[in-house]
């Protein structure tokens, strides 16, 4: 039945009227290629073998980050170097949001050890605060506490007050890249709720929503189901009030008791009439109902440990204030708290493994979170999708800072740039079994092979078959972009400019209730 629910779906997907949806695929301008209609499919159709043909390992020295957020680290080992530009604008005129401009990045200096900016300034107030936590304790904090500090003060967070997302953003992620990835992941959610039985009740929850973009793709897509989407209820948890007010926006929200003042707020989406809720925290999403739960690149956002092999055996890295009121840092010099889930995950690791390392990233609250999301689903039913880039393993020296596409050192202007590490997803799967007996983990496989066995051949296929010429570049840069490896093919322009396929560098991995059998498409 299952493998009778993806084939409809994406059949139906495949016929549904081009019209019926808004192309809001990230444009990057090419070289209009001049071509018949006719030939549009057998160009598709090649990419489609190129890109199925094109595996690497999903554990090797070429795994590292996504065309959106290489590192360029010099102490990574796990970061190759990448030097291209790309060319990014909006093509979607019936969006809500103003179309982006046209930019141009150069990255042909990211390889480069990223420099401090030792110019005299004037501390900010996350940079006064941040000295403030440290002049308190006496001492040094971890890099992990700094992390959070940069990411989600409430006052001057990184992700609290502004849209990071996107061309005029500081990174790009796959919902922005291509409706495509929504469409797919929302086919995946699908046949998950009709292995569950088809729960007349259902909570899709997804953590980090950023724009939105992801799910309201997803539910554009899922809209001729009305038994699926009647039965949802959309949780996202977020703690942006910037996000939030884009989400309600993308999402189409309105409030359905907005003309009785005191009335208890209804907010629903105006894409299919789904209740939508906002939340801090998952614990915050209500319990007790089947739930779906998405996290696509917000695994990679949890704050790290970072250890060091030194004489004294495994020190943890802090963060310090050196006596030119530069954060500098330094190693602990006894034992913390977080040393205890290095040594749990250890405990995972082989000693080979471990006997290679001299740096080492812990995330306890990846650990903590997963746990949780393992006890949910093992008692109320359903599942999770994680999609980030990572490794199936232990994981070393990732964390990196990201500002307006260009990488920047970590401890430089905190606030102002994206941190992010490499995602473990060997942690992942030991933390949900652990957790709970009724849950089974499944993956991790490439993005590539996951949205590949979801359909997106056939959905790009039936894009391309009523679209102009300049939309068929955006569709194919777009399709290379998710499920390619390495520059694309049919680049005709700069060879510094082509577009790089992200399709082995993220994994994807499946936490599911035992009693649902194995999902889809990880058979």
């Amino acid at each position: 039945m299952a493998l009778y629910a993806i084939s409809l779906f994406s059949h139906i997907l495949q016929l549904q009227a081009p019209s019926e949806y808004t192309i809001n695929i990230q444009h990057c301008p090419v070289s209009v290629l001049q071509q018949a209609s006719s030939t549009k499919i057998k160009m598709l159709r090649r990419l489609v073998l190129q890109a199925s043909t094109q595996r690497c390992s999903l554990f090797g020295a070429s795994s590292s980050l996504s065309w959106c957020r290489q590192s360029s680290s010099s102490s990574s080992s796990q970061s190759p170097n990448s030097n291209f530009v790309e060319h990014l604008e909006d093509n979607e005129p019936a969006s809500p949001t103003p179309p982006s401009a046209a930019i141009s990045i150069d990255r042909s200096g990211l390889h480069n050890p990223p420099q401090h900016s030792h110019e005299p300034s004037s501390d900010c107030e996350l940079v006064k605060h941040l000295k403030s936590i440290i002049k308190f304790r006496g001492g040094p904090i971890s890099v992990a506490e700094y992390m959070e500090e940069v990411l989600t003060n409430p006052k001057a967070g990184f992700y609290i007050n502004r849209d990071v997302f996107g061309a005029e953003g500081d990174f790009i992620t796959s919902p922005e890249v291509s409706q495509m990835f929504g469409e797919m992941v929302g086919v995946w959610a699908m046949c998950l709720w009709e292995q569950m039985g088809q729960p007349k009740n259902l909570n899709l929850v997804e953590l980090g929503p950023g724009r939105g973009t992801l799910l309201a793709d997803l539910l554009r897509g899922a809209s001729k189901f009305r038994n699926f989407t009647d039965s949802l209820h959309i949780h996202m948890v977020e703690c942006s009030p910037t996000l939030r007010k884009l989400q309600y926006r993308n999402l189409k929200c309105i409030n359905k008791n907005d003309t009785d003042g005191d009335a208890e707020e209804h907010i629903i989406s105006r894409l299919t009439g789904t209740s939508v809720s906002w939340h801090a925290t998952l614990e915050q999403v209500p319990a007790g109902t089947p739930t779906i739960i998405i996290a696509h690149e917000f695994y990679d956002a949890l704050p790290v440990h970072q250890f060091q092999r030194a004489s004294l055996g495994w020190c943890e890295k802090m963060v310090d204030v050196a006596e030119n009121s530069m954060f500098q840092f330094v190693l602990s010099k006894q034992p913390t708290p977080a040393t205890l889930y290095l040594l749990k995950r250890f405990k995972w690791a082989e000693n080979e493994e471990i006997g290679k390392l001299e740096q080492v990233e812990v995330c306890p609250k990846a650990m903590d979170l997963t746990q949780a999301i393992a006890k949910r689903i093992g008692s109320d039913g359903g599942g999770a999708l994680i999609i980030d880039y990572g490794l199936n393993g232990i994981v070393s020296d990732s964390l990196q800072a990201i500002r307006k596409h260009g990488f920047v050192n970590i401890l430089d202007n905190p606030g102002t740039a994206d941190l992010s590490a490499y995602v473990d997803f060997a942690a992942i799967r030991h933390s949900a079994e652990v957790a709970s007996d009724d849950v089974a983990v499944h993956g991790p496989m490439t993005q590539s092979q996951f949205l590949g066995a979801l359909g997106i051949n056939f959905r790009a296929e039936a894009l391309m078959e009523n679209c102009t010429d300049e939309q068929a570049d955006s569709l194919r840069t777009g399709y290379w972009r998710l499920v390619g490896e390495g520059e694309a093919p049919f680049w005709e322009g700069p060879a510094e400019q082509a577009p790089l396929g992200m399709g082995t560098r993220y994994l994807a991995m499946a936490i599911v209730n035992k009693k649902q059998g194995v999902p889809i498409p990880f058979q």
